[in-house]
């Protein structure tokens, strides 16, 4: 009987020390559970930027097929997006709504400079990611400060920097003028050149023209810059503004040299809207495949997006750099969902989203991956110039890495 006894005993122990060992093998904050894994977004799905709204609507067809395959180690993600038209007050609303209502586990992507800084504070305060922010601006990069929250785009900053230090080498003796955004992300572009071309900054640059996201035109802003004599325009434009400084300069007949940022950079959103012809010589840079370009014809990662584009977004342009970019942050979300395992809590997500080692995205040009650490948030400091030929995008040059912190 004493036998019996003890041998229940190691029995009951060794359950014990099995449901004990299951429970803290998993960890749960407020959004995740065994079957579920909330994740909150807004973006511009009405309103002056509502280009963009491709991004989000591929981002939760890209849910659709992981949550159709099986989810996160068996958990379904749950994209909860609201549309704040690109207007921060609407932002911070919607945000509240989704920590304080929908209790989500974080917030991804959340789309623009100015909605992301609106609930900066407020992410940070509740220690709530605020994962691959949809901007490049240095505040959403700076672990200091904000260290809950991490930008996806490349630094406006760096890429100004990097257009300031083309223009020097291929244009020395340009007149540049500047168009640039009223916001961070217009300033940060602004400082950057200004960084790039160096000492050389204040007599090169002979005009500046910020404007408003609410103003209906940017004409009289280029005509400004026109007048002042020059002949490089670089426009820090999103691509509403950007598709309409292309078209206007075609119109007026006047041909500077044009550098456009990335985020005007989608031939079907901002290029096409403009006119290709008008928009033949555009200048750029990139760091994601076009997926109508030949030489991606038999690319493996090329494919996988077309598939996807053809099986869950089939409305969609799959041409569009928007599309592309919305594929590859969903991408990369997935990647540091399974990485966390069953320790779904919001700290091990921040660290698993900061200790990437060049991690494959299947759009990425070659050569280009993502790394990150604790004190260096950049998801995307790598480069390669291009220019549009009227066509497509034809890339120059070796791909660019930028070494500084910012």
């Amino acid at each position: 009987m004493r036998r019996v006894a003890a041998s229940f005993a190691v029995s009951a122990l060794a359950i014990a020390l099995s449901v004990s060992g299951a429970l803290a093998q998993k960890k749960y904050d407020t959004g995740a559970s065994d079957s579920e894994i909330k994740v909150g977004q807004t973006a511009p799905l009405s309103g002056p930027a509502s280009a963009y709204s491709s991004i989000a609507k591929t981002q939760a067809a890209y849910m659709r097929m992981v949550n159709e395959q099986g989810g996160i180690n068996g958990r379904k993600i749950n994209l909860i997006q609201y549309d704040d038209a690109y207007s921060p007050p609407k932002t911070v609303e919607q945000v509240r709504k989704l920590v304080e209502s929908d209790e989500v586990l974080l917030t991804f992507q959340i789309i623009g400079t100015a909605p992301n800084a609106a609930v900066q504070k407020y992410l940070n305060v509740k220690k709530l990611p605020q994962l691959f922010a949809a901007t490049g601006a240095a505040r959403f990069t700076d672990p200091k400060t904000y260290p809950w929250t991490m930008g996806f785009n490349p630094s406006y900053f760096v890429e100004g920097r990097i257009y300031g230090q083309f223009i020097l080498k291929q244009h020395p003796n340009a007149k540049v003028g500047v168009l640039y955004q009223n916001d961070d992300l217009g300033k940060d572009y602004l400082a950057g050149i200004k960084a790039g071309l160096g000492d050389k900054a204040a007599k090169m640059i002979v005009a500046e023209a910020s404007y408003e996201l609410s103003e209906p035109t940017i004409d009289s802003q280029l005509l400004k810059i026109r007048d002042s004599g020059a002949d490089l325009l670089f426009s820090a434009a999103t691509p509403k503004q950007a598709a309409q400084a292309i078209k206007k300069l075609y119109e007026i007949g006047w041909h500077p040299v044009h550098i456009i940022d990335i985020n005007a950079g989608s031939i079907g959103a901002v290029l096409k809207p403009a006119g290709l012809e008008a928009s033949k010589g555009v200048i750029s840079v990139g760091y994601v495949k076009e997926p109508d370009d030949p030489q991606w014809a038999s690319d493996p990662g090329n494919k996988r997006y077309l598939d996807f584009m053809a099986k869950y977004y089939p409305d969609g342009d799959r041409n569009s750099s928007f599309n592309v970019y919305g594929y590859i942050t969903a991408q990369l979300l997935v990647h540091v969902l399974k990485a966390c395992g069953d320790n779904l809590t919001r700290d091990n997500v921040m660290h698993q989203a900061t200790h990437m080692t060049n991690v494959p995205l299947d759009m990425l040009l070659p050569g280009i991956s993502v790394t990150t650490t604790p004190t260096d948030y950049r998801v995307n400091k790598q480069f390669q110039m291009a220019t549009f030929d009227g066509e497509k995008w034809e890339r120059f040059g070796d791909i660019i890495t930028d070494q500084a912190k910012e």
